[in-house]
């Protein structure tokens, strides 16, 4: 056989599921390792991905993420719904080697749902799997590497053992720089358009012809923002409104808006700096395997300046491949070394009390190694820093109630670790610091659909519980009844004190005096012993269960993942229980009941 020959039957492919970024980094991390091992790789979204072409495929692996209760990523929708189509043959996929890797947090209740099914029906469908599904979980001390590193060792001497390495060749050593994706081709300094505000080729969207989107999104003029805790209060809270007219969005009680952030112009200025890059810098990006698209977030040609405040993640907090590339271009044997225990598996205590535990961000680590930043060819960007993720908020307004109004409420994020400089949210910081009096500010968004679907018969109660900023899509809710004059609405909200963060308690107010709503509150630190919303849940079982047994109600939870939604859930079973006599057990499959008719329903986040 040719070496050509070998290299063609050694192809593998790689497709992730990803939300935040962490499936996307670690496939792009597999395929690194493939090309050590000389395979044809390809790593794409399964989204990205024609499915149908899956049955020719001899190799793939899979890395999954499951996000909210159970769902699979945005960029993974369209391959879940057609993979458990019915009508496909068990024997499809009987071809095809595989290997599924998940990604999840231990903390929600359908940790790894995704990657453990699809495991299983890729089976179903005649697909023989290498070796069992790996589930990484976010909440172990060294995060999904923990599981993610021995599964990967095991599964690359299975790989080989069944692909064996080309005659001649061995495998590409560590310490060995790979090639980048792209290379950036510098223009002459007068050649590309400009406006005047420094974006090339900016893209305009037709509002007649194309539905707002990641791609295209909106761009709206924010009119309203509103600090509405109290002034003494340690958190701020905003109600941000934007002005949606002329952009065809629609959308119902539920769903959220995506926005897309920028980096400050502080941050931008410094990290050009540091790599002794021209903002002004005209550039096209050429890809180094033609089967590599160039970014469609990215417009061509692009100058720096848009790259970095647009494009490029220098505030995250970098993963452990950032550390790795980065090692391959320090001159300095210091600054190698660290940079490479980082990276190694050995290393990992060290990264997390270094980076994770104090939320470094990558531009602070970047300061902390400069004999290594100054040598970062432009080329490598890419490569080494992620892709700006938009930014989910739900949505806090009813169309209904607010026409060509998107509402979101939105707590600005800041908190201290032992760092100089105090952690901000990037997205929530850049939207807080917009006044609407001070000139026009128009923010890129678009809708897509949330998790939770409220009942459109009028006739159905809904028992809402949305402590904190997790009222806001109750809030949709409500004023969507209200709107078409439906009463039936139960809100359960929980904060520290009546004078401090109270949401909207004025409107509260007025619609319980129109008798349109039902509201149960709890302040937690308004007495000396703390009350919660799952305290007034038990302390109102009557009201609940006629609610929902009786009346046959919806019941809601929305707010922070860490211990609410399951002492929320706790007491309701307790209410199933006292009310209704029912065992632990009954009222357990009560709920699970619920839960499949879609009567109970949770978001939440962590």
């Amino acid at each position: 056989m040719k070496p050509e020959e070998e290299m063609a039957d050694r192809k593998l492919l790689i497709l992730f599921g990803s939300q935040t970024g962490t499936a996307e980094d670690t496939a792009e991390r597999i395929g690194r390792e493939a090309k050590r091992r000389h395979f044809s790789c390809k790593v794409e979204a399964l989204d990205s991905y024609n499915v149908a072409n899956l049955i020719k495929e001899p190799l793939v692996i899979f890395v999954c993420a499951t996000t909210g209760q159970g769902d699979p990523p945005d960029n993974m929708k369209n391959f879940w719904r057609f993979v458990f189509r019915r009508n496909l043959p068990q024997n499809s996929l009987c071809q095809m080697d595989y290997a599924v890797l998940g990604l999840g947090d231990s903390s929600y209740p359908k940790f790894n749902f995704i990657a453990k099914k699809l495991h299983k029906r890729l089976m179903q469908l005649g697909a023989s799997p290498i070796q069992p599904a790996a589930l990484g979980d976010d909440q172990h001390e060294l995060g999904p590497d923990a599981v993610v590193d021995p599964w990967l060792k095991d599964l690359w001497l299975k790989i080989v053992s069944l692909y064996p390495l080309p005659a001649g060749l061995s495998i590409i050593r560590d310490n060995v720089m790979l090639p980048p994706k792209f290379s950036l081709h510098f223009l002459d300094k007068d050649s590309a358009a400009q406006d005047s505000n420094g974006e090339v080729f900016p893209r305009q969207r037709d509002c007649n012809t194309e539905t707002p989107s990641e791609l295209h999104p909106f761009h709206a003029p924010l009119v309203t923002n509103q600090r509405v805790t109290a002034k003494d209060h340690f958190q701020d809270v905003r109600l941000i409104e934007f002005d949606t007219t002329g952009s065809g969005i629609e959308f119902s009680p539920g769903d959220v808006v995506m926005i897309q952030p920028r980096n400050s112009p502080q941050h931008v200025q410094h990290f050009c700096s540091l790599l002794r890059l021209e903002p002004d810098r005209k550039f096209t990006l050429i890809p180094q395997d033609s089967a590599i698209p160039v970014p469609a977030h990215l417009t061509q040609p692009c100058t720096i300046q848009y790259l970095v405040e647009r494009y490029l993640d220098i505030c995250s907090v970098p993963r452990r491949s950032f550390f790795e590339l980065l090692s391959h271009f320090s001159p300095d044997e210091m600054e190698r070394e660290k940079l490479q225990e980082f990276s190694s598996a050995s290393g990992q205590d060290e990264l997390y009390t270094y980076c994770n535990r104090l939320r470094r961000t990558t531009l602070e680590v970047l300061i902390d190694f400069p004999h290594t930043t100054c040598c970062i060819p432009a080329d490598y960007l890419l490569d080494l820093i992620p892709r700006m993720r938009p930014r989910a908020f739900s949505i806090a307004s009813s169309l209904q109630a607010h026409p060509n109004r998107i509402q979101i409420l939105m707590g600005v994020v800041q908190y201290k670790t032992k760092l100089h400089e105090p952690r901000r949210g990037l997205c929530s910081s850049w939207l807080a610091s917009f006044s609407p009096d001070k000139g026009k500010v128009l923010v890129p968004l678009w809708v897509k659909k949330g998790s939770m679907k409220f009942p459109s018969d009028p006739l159905i109660p809904t028992v809402m519980v949305g402590p904190g900023t997790g009222v806001a899509p109750f809030r949709a809710a409500i004023q969507e009844r209200v709107a078409h004059g439906k009463p039936g609405s139960c809100l359960f909200f929980g904060c520290r004190g009546e004078s401090k963060d109270f949401y909207f308690h004025e409107e509260w107010e007025d619609l319980v005096k129109k008798g349109f709503l039902e509201l149960i509150t709890a302040f937690s630190r308004d007495q000396e012993d703390k009350i919660y919303v799952q305290h007034k849940i038990k302390e109102n079982g009557p009201l609940l269960w006629d609610l929902i047994h009786n009346k046959q109600g919806c019941f809601f939870i929305a707010g922070n993942a860490k211990s609410m939604p399951t002492e929320v859930t706790e007491a309701l079973k307790s209410v199933l229980q006292s009310e209704g006599g029912m065992t632990s057990i009954e009222a357990e499959q009560y709920l699970v009941m619920m839960e499949k008719a879609r009567r109970f329903q949770s978001e939440t986040w962590s």
